[in-house]
């Protein structure tokens, strides 16, 4: 089944041309890799979140045969539907950081798209609020970065103005950030795909990369039908199916990315960061006939997040998290297959309500019911200082052609063109 999906897309792109390799000399590996058919591909890009599909399209729209492989039935079903849809304007991240310079950028590659694509989206700005005498110098802290990293519009804003734009807030002080906003990241998502689609691009769902190893200059990499990787839980290593020879290799895995690294041969395992993982939860508000809020209002930074936040839904439905539960590492397998536990527990409610009544204190008992949760590829643990996203090329893990990209927490979603952008720039000629 495999076999046939990828013999019949391959066969789309003219630089393959239904190419089977089939005397090429093997380095040490089983036979069973020696039996599987292997093909000839441009450019393989591993993972259908909203990263990987902007730099599939960003390839695409550049002339490149792409073939995107996604474990899951659709695109888009780990952090990439699991998270607060804003669009950050960029002031947290350290001035000339990844995250600092393609959230700038990536913010208004988004607002430029999602005007001329006619995709869902609102910039209605965002208040960072001091609650405590002790945050203020933190706002001012965050004005500082954020105009030095670019941002438009930045201003300190006294209790009473802010508690003017928005009535049930409580606050000393605030940061307004008129250019951050929201989007419906399902039909970004639907929209880049289908121009990366028109451009060639072809996506082959139930198909997990599970290893690769390296014949001299060339990469090899190992996939098999995920209804197969499932059967290996607990047990069994996974077999592949097909090798695909690539030119070039865009792991946008996501949560699973430093995984598929550690399983290719040839890379040293010392280049991989390690993977920590922030579980976040949301609640959404209930019992009441009206909204409270017109803007998103945030409260300042915490350890791990920024803080239990909230976050306009596009039709004024009001939604407040996520908060921050660092949980364990599961095996490869599992993380393949994006076994995370993402069920929300009615009592975290508990730990919410005195959170957000710090800047909405009418906030009702009973009020909050569980949303939803997602979980953070993060590079840094509990206590430690956030760490920037990873983008690893050649220079840094030895192998021509292959592209790692590990940590893309937030802001992936507002970076998602700009790292497309620099990775086809970068590494695609």
């Amino acid at each position: 089944m495999l076999r046939h999906l990828l013999q019949r897309t391959l066969e789309r792109s003219t630089s393959i041309c239904s190419r089977w390799i089939i005397s090429k000399k093997m380095n040490s590996q089983s036979q069973l890799l020696e039996r599987n058919p292997k093909e000839i591909v441009d450019c393989v890009v591993i993972g259908a979140g909203v990263v990987g599909i902007a730099v599939a399209r960003e390839l695409a729209l550049r002339g490149r045969d792409v073939l995107v492989i996604e474990s899951a039935p659709t695109f888009g079903t780990g952090t990439s539907s699991r998270n607060s849809e804003v669009i950050h304007a960029g002031l947290y991240y350290p001035p000339n950081s990844l995250k600092a310079v393609f959230c700038v950028r990536g913010r208004r590659l988004l607002y430029n798209y999602c005007s001329s694509r006619g995709v869902p989206h609102k910039q209605i700005g965002k208040l960072i609020v001091a609650t405590g005498s002790a945050d203020i110098q933190k706002l001012n802290v965050l004005l500082e970065r954020g105009t030095e990293n670019g941002v438009e519009g930045l201003r300190i804003m006294e209790g009473f103005e802010a508690m003017r734009m928005e009535p049930e807030l409580q606050c000393l002080k605030a940061l307004l950030s008129p250019s951050s906003g929201i989007v419906d990241t399902h039909s970004l998502m639907l929209s880049l795909l289908g121009e990366a689609e028109n451009h060639g691009a072809t996506f082959s769902y139930n198909t997990t990369v599970i290893s690769g190893h390296l014949e001299g200059d060339d990469i090899h990499i190992h996939v098999s039908e995920t209804k197969n990787i499932e059967k290996c839980i607990g047990g069994c290593q996974p077999q592949p199916e097909l090798t695909l020879i690539p030119n070039l290799v865009v792991n946008c895995a996501g949560l699973s990315a430093p995984y598929i690294a550690k399983r290719f041969n040839g890379i040293d395992n010392g280049v991989i960061p390690t993977s920590y993982y922030a579980r976040g939860s949301y609640f959404t508000l209930s019992n009441t006939m009206s909204y409270p809020f017109r803007h998103l209002i945030y409260p300042i930074p915490e350890d791990g997040g920024l803080g239990v936040h909230v976050t306009l839904e596009l039709d004024g439905h009001v939604k407040f998290g996520p908060d921050v539960e660092w949980v364990g590492e599961l095996d490869y397998i599992s993380t393949f297959l994006n076994k995370f536990d993402y069920s929300v527990c009615a009592n975290r409610a508990e730990k919410f309500y005195p959170e957000i009544r710090r800047y909405y204190p009418n906030l009702k008992d009973g009020s909050l019911e569980p949303g939803y949760a997602g979980i953070r590829p993060k590079l840094s643990g509990p206590g430690k200082s956030p760490v920037d996203f990873v983008i690893q090329g050649e220079d840094i893990h030895g192998v021509r052609g292959l592209v790692n990209l590990f940590g893309i927490e937030s802001p992936g979603l507002t970076s998602s063109m700009a790292i497309a952008e620099d990775i086809a720039f970068k590494f695609a000629g």
